[in-house]
């Protein structure tokens, strides 16, 4: 009984790990914790889903944090509010019923890598643009954007409810080909995301009761503590690394980095649904 307790905690730290670490790169962290949870804990792939979506809890605490100036900023900012706004209102409208199709594709022939795929092919095409067009630098920031960027970047972030699809990965790309520049395209991504994340996990609660009941069950309190606290932790170091690697000039080697990444796992989880 003890080691079972021992492993059961070790399997949700290394749950909190993956959740910490992917919530912020293009390789959809939804879907990373999907793949761990069935393996380490024999769940059904309805369930893992909304599991991946539930444990967004602990990046969501890690993101207040870090931007929590940003965030008090917003009783006087009122650009960046407007912008919050309508970015989750569109993604709430577009999300919440491809989570709920999506719930309903896992029990078919879905194919999990193929967006991630995609997505990573449009991430190095965008880091391959950004380094030819370099002699014209990115330099939009918020206040060159309008109402329908936030409805193009709210819909972008709305599709990544679909597993496979990386919800940073969908609105930073977005951003950069907006002609914002990067370090802006990553913090307003991750100030989205604290929003939308709220929003997913109280749509695992409303939708997804059984499902979700039948993951946590895998978790005493312990555990359960130890998963979010872990992917608070990591997420926040994560958080920091790459805003920092955003100033760099040779972000576009970034890019294509989490591009190539991002097919990487998006080829594994191919050859995983099959």
């Amino acid at each position: 009984m003890k080691w079972q307790g021992l492993s059961n905690l070790l399997y949700a730290i290394i749950v909190g790990l993956v959740q910490g670490v992917s919530e912020w790169l293009p390789i959809s962290s939804k879907t990373q914790v999907l793949f761990v949870s069935t393996i380490l804990f024999g769940l059904p792939l309805d369930a893992a889903l909304a599991f991946g979506l539930f444990m967004e809890i602990g990046s969501l605490f890690a993101a207040t944090f870090y931007f929590r100036r940003e965030i008090l900023s917003l009783l006087h900012d009122r650009k960046l509010l407007v912008y919050l706004l309508v970015v989750t209102i569109v993604t709430g409208v577009e999300g919440v019923p491809l989570y709920l199709i999506a719930e309903k594709l896992l029990t078919g022939a879905y194919n999990l890598g193929l967006p991630m795929v995609l997505l990573g092919c449009f991430l190095i095409g965008d880091g391959i643009y950004i380094r030819y067009s370099r002699k014209t630098p990115r330099t939009g920031t918020l206040n060159d954007l309008g109402m329908k960027h936030y409805v193009i970047i709210g819909a972008a972030q709305g599709f990544a409810a679909l597993p496979g699809v990386s919800r940073s990965g969908m609105t930073v790309s977005t951003m950069l080909f907006m002609g914002v520049n990067p370090k802006d395209a990553f913090r307003l991504s991750y100030l989205a995301y604290i929003p939308a994340a709220l929003g997913g996990f109280l749509t695992t609660i409303v939708f997804s009761k059984s499902e979700l009941s039948a993951a946590l069950s895998n978790f005493d309190a312990t555990g359960f503590t130890a998963a979010i606290a872990t992917a608070a932790l990591v997420g926040f170091v994560a958080i920091s690394a790459l805003l920092r690697f955003a100033k760099r000039n040779d972000i576009y080697k970034v890019t294509i980095f989490l591009g190539g990444l991002a097919i990487a796992i998006g080829l594994l989880a191919a050859f995983y649904s099959l």
